[in-house]
Formats: structure tokens, C-alpha cells, sequence
């Protein structure tokens, strides 16, 4: 007898076994954005747990690339892709080469892209991969297999570098204090897991007050955005999404916090026609012809079910634009206002 119905089963199980670790964040308006109804190619940048994916097939796309530079994703992903019939294809890669995945796999122009950006609910959940300073785990931080961790990068920078790091990567006024603690406390013993870089950071911090995240919180986004080059990598995926959409091909993008958001913002306003121009004292500079028109006004925000269900889509923002006939450009990310460390970065890496 046939095993075809319980090996089906076993994927229907493992398919929704996942998504309860990862909550896809504006599942209803990112779906809207892309109409996967109209067919075509798509792909999913930050495969996760597989909710936009999923929505995505389900909605009418005929195919779905799905990136993670996650090995731990894409293998959860392997139980239940066959449940779609090759319609989902799998692909171990950070998100900036979606467009060599499309030509690859689609081998034509993308009907739409989604890029969730961050860390996901089921890293920070994981102890054993040191995200976050709520649980005991070793200072790791990395979202794929690259060599360098969060430990190695508190254990190699210099004080001066370590502070820049915090400042502008997190945000964080503190950074010179935070920086300074952390180089007196690593000449007394290497620094390798989460509770103690957590206990540095609170030594030299005032206790937050009642509502205000933990005082180590700005520092662990700061070593975990270094760690995975993740606002090079924003500025670059968002390039090989404007050259991989076809015209009419819709970019929808999903952020959490100021530093992303402030570049998807730029990004769309300088595609789109709608980048601040010129004033009498300094006339406006001959501008592009827009490669992408706008689909969402400004951005949209979850609603307040939503954020009852899941808190952590309280600070997401949603931007999404159509795709134009007009040829792709580089990104450059002073225009888009990316930190100064994050452009050193993408020089050295030209």
C-alpha cells in the first residue's frame, strides 16, 4: 500500500508546525500589495517560517523563490515545499542575490518581491543562537553561517571602534560608556555569552524606567546589525529587486526599526520622483526617469488586532511601489542615508 497520504500528512504537519514561530507580520497587506491573482514569479527574501510564501502560492502565484540565509529555515522549509508541486523553490542565499536566484529559477522578470526585515521571532526566541539578552546563550548572533560573531566582535574592536558601532548601529547615546565597559571587563575574562555582555551594559546604564526597552537592548541591535552586514545588505537587495521586477512588479518591504526604515523611505522616494529637490539657493539636479510608482502612500501600519495578537508588529511599517519600465540604477547608500559605517563596509566589499 501506498504511503503517499501519510507522508503528506507528515509535511501538512510540519508546514504548520512552523508557523506558529513566526507570525508573518502584515500577512493581509503585504498579499494585497503583491496580488499573487495576477500569476508570475515571485520571491519571498526572508523565507522564515514560510508565511509569506505560503500566502503567496495560495493566492495564485505560480512560483515562489524563497531565500533565507538561514540553513536552519530552509531545512524546516524542505518538510513541506513538496506539498506545492515545485512551486516552491528553496534557496540557502542572503537576500541581495535574489536577482541571480530569479535568473536562475524564474528565468524571467519577478511579478513581485517581500523582504521582512530584521531578525526573526524564531532566532530571538533560540537561546543557543545569542540574539537575545533575555535568555542565557553564547554571544553568536549570526543569522547564516558566516565565521565572525558577535563575541569575536567584542573581543577584537578597539574601544573607539566599539563605540562607533553602538552609536550608529544602535542609536545609542551611551555608546562611549557602554564601549569603555566593555573593553575593561574583556581584559579580565573573554566575553562569550549573552548574560554577561547584558550585565556590562546594566552596570554603566540607569534601570529604565516603567514602558522603556532594556538597557541592553540597543546594543545587542547594534552587534547583531554589524555582525550580518544588514543595512549593506538592505541597500543591496533593494538594487537587485529593482533590476529582477518586471514592469508592473510590485516591491513591498516590511521594517522594524528607524535605520531600515529610513533607507526603504529613501530608496522609494528617490525611485519614485518624490526625493526632496532643489530650492533658489541651490537649483533642483536633473533627476532620473522613476523606476517605481508608488502602490502604498507613505507607509502602512498593523492594525490594532494585530498588534494584540502579536506585539512585535507594533513598530512595523510597510512600504510598496510598482516597478516602471525605466532601467535599474545603482543604490547608493549616503542617498540613502545608511550610517557612515555601513558604507566604509560596502567599499571594502566592492
Amino acid at each position: 500500500m501506498s504511503d503517499l497520504p501519510s507522508t503528506r500528512e507528515a509535511m501538512i504537519a510540519a508546514r504548520d508546525a512552523a508557523a506558529p514561530l513566526h507570525d508573518p507580520v502584515m500577512l493581509r497587506e503585504v498579499v494585497e500589495a503583491l496580488d499573487p491573482s495576477r500569476g508570475g514569479d515571485f520571491v519571498d527574501g526572508t523565507f522564515g517560517a514560510g508565511g509569506y510564501a505560503r500566502a503567496l502560492l495560495e493566492g495564485g502565484a505560480e512560483r515562489v523563490i524563497a531565500l533565507d540565509r538561514d540553513p536552519e529555515a530552509i531545512e524546516r522549509g524542505r518538510a513541506w515545499a513538496p506539498l506545492y508541486g515545485g512551486r516552491l523553490i528553496l534557496d540557502q542565499k542572503e537576500f541581495s542575490g535574489l536577482d541571480i536566484s530569479a535568473e536562475v529559477y524564474a528565468g524571467r522578470p519577478l511579478n513581485g518581491v517581500v523582504l521582512d526585515i530584521g531578525v526573526s521571532s524564531m532566532q530571538i526566541d533560540a537561546g543557543e543562537r545569542g540574539f537575545s539578552f533575555m535568555q542565557d546563550g553564547p554571544l553568536d548572533m549570526r543569522m547564516g553561517d558566516q565565521d565572525e560573531t558577535a563575541a569575536d566582535l567584542v573581543a577584537t574592536l578597539a574601544e573607539a571602534a566599539l563605540a562607533d558601532v553602538i552609536f550608529q548601529y544602535g542609536e545609542e547615546r551611551a555608546s562611549r560608556r557602554i564601549a569603555k565597559a566593555i573593553v575593561a571587563a574583556r581584559d579580565e575574562a573573554p566575553i562569550e555569552t549573552t548574560s554577561r555582555l547584558t550585565e556590562i551594559v546594566e552596570s554603566v546604564m540607569p534601570r529604565p524606567k516603567p514602558g522603556q526597552p532594556h538597557s541592553a537592548t540597543r546594543t545587542f541591535q547594534a552587534l547583531r546589525i554589524a555582525v550580518n552586514d544588514e543595512l549593506g545588505e538592505l541597500g543591496r537587495a533593494l538594487e537587485a529587486a529593482e533590476r529582477a521586477l518586471g514592469e508592473g512588479g510590485v516591491l513591498a518591504v516590511v521594517t522594524f526599526h528607524s535605520l531600515e526604515d529610513r533607507m526603504v523611505k529613501r530608496f522609494f522616494q528617490e525611485r519614485t520622483g518624490r526625493a526632496p529637490g532643489g530650492s533658489r539657493h541651490q537649483p533642483e539636479l536633473n533627476r532620473d526617469d522613476p523606476t517605481f510608482l508608488s502602490v502604498i502612500k507613505g507607509a502602512a501600519t498593523a492594525g490594532e488586532d494585530e498588534v494584540r495578537r502579536n506585539p512585535r508588529a507594533r513598530s512595523a511599517k510597510l512600504r510598496a511601489a510598482r516597478r516602471t519600465t525605466a532601467p535599474a540604477r545603482d543604490v547608493d547608500l549616503a542617498v540613502l542615508g545608511a550610517p557612515p559605517l555601513a558604507r566604509d563596509l560596502a567599499r571594502d566589499r566592492a
